[in-house]
């Protein structure tokens, strides 16, 4: 199946990224990958702190991972651009335009080591969030303040 992804279902194979990799370009990219792909592939593109990657279906991929490597430029825009159906890579066309997603992709083939960029602040500290427990079990302030009520 990847064989036939990889050339008939996933478009754009010979389309070269207009940007050149430089460090200004990649941190582009880092930035709007930071507001657009973070919430599924974690900070560094390997699904650090990421609390659901490997428990969709199928698992969100490391981006750094052989398959995912192998795809051309063209296609990883075309991917960014227009989703993989069933995986659950949503289409961004209409929120990133071009050159945004040229950068993120730039950043794709620059990704730092697993691990060294953090977890999101989405995910680091879920016990601020309503309806949630902390690490020792304990109901969070939220819940506390209702059930006092």
């Amino acid at each position: 199946m990847k064989s036939a992804e990889h050339k008939l279902l996933v478009g754009n194979r010979k389309a070269r990224n207009p940007l050149a990799p430089t460090a200004e370009n990649i941190a582009q990219g880092k930035d709007n990958f930071s507001h657009y792909c973070v919430a599924c592939h974690g900070l560094d593109g390997q699904n650090t702190g990421v609390p659901f990657a490997d428990r969709m279906s199928p698992p969100v991929p490391v981006l750094t991972s052989a398959s995912t490597q192998s795809y051309t430029d063209g296609q990883l825009k075309w991917i960014i651009d227009n989703g993989l159906f069933p995986s659950g890579m949503p289409a961004s066309r209409g929120i990133l335009n071009d050159d945004e997603i040229w950068s993120i992709v730039l950043y794709i083939r620059h990704l730092p080591p697993a691990g060294s960029l953090g977890e999101p602040t989405m995910y680091s500290d879920a016990s601020q969030c309503p309806g949630s427990r902390d690490t020792a079990g304990q109901d969070s302030p939220s819940i506390a303040l209702k059930a006092q009520k």
